[in-house]
Parts: structure tokens; sequence; C-alpha cells
């Protein structure tokens, strides 16, 4: 079944059309991963579907709902997280507060009840509640936006590219949050410049090329077609 529909989706920033006739959907359960070159429109189509962005033209159905005329907040309230990219967390506040704001939406009642799942995920996270978030490294910083977001109770979460700018070890450990997560059974839209593990994790993909879907299919037969080797993972087929 289509959680997430996306039909022709028209974009602008000015005179710059960002998205073309966009389509593409996740369905519920599925991990579905968006790849593309910097300035391919990945992250202007998640801050559509966040309502961020208000599109020129087409639709985004989810459960079957138009979003394009909802606030941000209200997206959230029916079921969407997005963690952005540059995690951007609240540097002020402390590791607990930035989760507890994840929240927002929830009764306390709930984000206490899952606030033991998201910091047995995220040890460090644990072991760190009471630091500012702004002097945590890099990758703890993400796990902290995905955690967060994680406390807004989504059916669907949006991740804008969650192993930019981390160290491989730190990548890993990313990612095997992201395996439990899925194993929970959450729906993920996942923008990723790591086309690999993005594949790896994902059931199926998008390609964008400068505001247009390019190339879709089935995560295994994107991961050995000549063109994602070619442009994405360093050379031909091994």
């Amino acid at each position: 079944m289509s959680l997430l529909q996306i039909d022709q989706l028209d974009v602008r920033y000015g005179a710059i059309q960002a998205l073309k006739g966009v389509s593409l959907q996740v369905d519920e359960g599925e991990i579905v991963t968006l790849l593309g070159a910097n300035g391919a429109g990945k992250t202007t189509l998640m801050r559509t579907i966040s309502g961020l962005l208000r599109p020129h033209g087409g639709n985004v159905k989810f459960r079957g709902r138009s979003l394009v005329h909802l606030g941000a907040d209200r997206i959230v309230r029916l079921g969407i997280a997005q963690v952005p990219e540059g995690r951007r967390v609240f540097p002020t506040l402390t590791v607990l507060e930035n989760l507890e704001l994840g929240g927002y939406t929830r009764p306390l009642s709930q984000v206490r009840q899952a606030l033991p799942s998201v910091l047995g995920m995220f040890p460090r996270l644990d072991e760190r509640k009471a630091q500012l978030a702004g002097t945590l490294s890099g990758g703890e910083q993400q796990m902290l936006a995905i955690g967060r977001a994680l406390l807004a109770q989504p059916t669907l979460l949006l991740l804008d590219e969650p192993s930019l700018g981390l160290a491989p070890i730190i990548v890993r450990d990313i990612f095997r949050a992201l395996h439990q997560i899925r194993e929970q059974g959450m729906t993920i839209l996942l923008v990723e410049q790591n086309a690999r593990m993005g594949l790896r994790l994902a059931d199926r993909g998008y390609v964008m090329e400068t505001g247009v879907i390019r190339l879709q299919g089935n995560a295994t037969d994107l991961l050995s077609s000549d063109e994602i080797q070619s442009s994405y993972l360093g050379g031909g087929r091994h």
C-alpha cells in the first residue's frame, strides 16, 4: 500500500525550477533510497514533503491526503518526521532537552515511554544526556538528530544525508541504527551520498538528476547497474 505518493511535483526558487515533474512513491514498511549529485534536487524534495517549501505544481499525498497546503507542524502531527541535512540540533540545549523537543507533538507520557528505546539505540546519547548538544561530535549530533525525530513517533521518517561528513566507523554505527529502525517496521525515505550503503539498506531506489527522476528500480538491480556503478560507486562492475 502506498504511504507517500508524489505526482508531477514542480518546485521553483524564483526563476529557477528545482524540481520538474517529479513522481515517486514509498510503500508502507519499505525503505526507499534517493540518489543524486549535489544540486540534483534531493533536499528540495525532502523539504517540500515536510511542508517547508510550497510546490508550484503537482501533489504530495500521505495516506491519500494532500499535504501541499499544510504547515510543517501539521505534517509532523500526521506522522512525518525529517532528519535534516547538517543535523541542526539546538546547541545550547542538553541532549535530553533536544530529544524531548522531538516529541513536542506527543503526550509527555508517550515521550517518556519511548525515550529508553531511543537511548538504547544510541548509548552515547544516554551517556551524554546532560551535555550541551553543541559540544557533541558530528557523529553524536547525527545520532541526536535521528533520535529527536524518532521521538515524534513518525510513520514515515525522512533522512537527508545522514552519513555526510562523518568518519567511516561512525557511519557504520548510524547505519546499524537504521537497520534497527527498519526491523521495527518504520517506513523510511533516505537521501544518501553513500550509494552502496544506501541501496544495501533499501528495498527500492530512485536517481535524480537536475530536478528529474532519471532511474528507478529494485535496490539490488540498481546496485548492479553499470550506470550506478560508474556514476556513484567508483567504477564498473566487479
